[in-house]
């Protein structure tokens, strides 16, 4: 049985995980395609969410409806706001979270979601 879907996403880590979300919300079908669906949002061995870079992300994710902000706030054991003995333009907060905790709140949020499937397998080529 063939099923379409309006995006089709290799890997379920952060950038996966996001574009699957988000593209749900504006009623895009997608499949998350994944070696290990327990794997679902996994963080790296340093789970911090926020910093100078990756902080203009995640509020960018953010007003797009994203999760990773949520999940930090929700999952969070400390927060910081890093260059503070600079000017306040290079300000930026930043998170460290229980990776475990981050990890099952996107997984709950995903797997709850209608709109995305989770196909466990590996992409070793596409079909255009």
């Amino acid at each position: 049985m063939k099923q379409t879907y309006g995006l089709i996403v290799v890997g379920g880590g952060h950038a996966g995980v996001e574009a699957a979300n988000i593209s749900s919300k504006i009623g895009c079908k997608a499949a998350i395609v994944t070696m290990d669906k327990n794997s679902i949002g996994r963080m790296s061995c340093n789970p911090a969410i926020g910093g100078v870079a990756k902080g203009q992300i995640v509020r960018e994710i953010d007003v797009l409806g994203g999760l990773m902000g949520g999940a930090a706030d929700y999952s969070g054991l400390q927060f910081k706001t890093l260059n503070k003995s600079k000017g306040r333009s290079v300000w930026s907060p930043r998170a460290q979270t229980d990776k475990r905790v981050y990890e099952r709140y996107i997984s709950n949020k995903i797997l709850k979601n209608k709109n995305i499937e989770i196909i466990t397998g590996e992409v070793v080529s596409l079909l255009i």
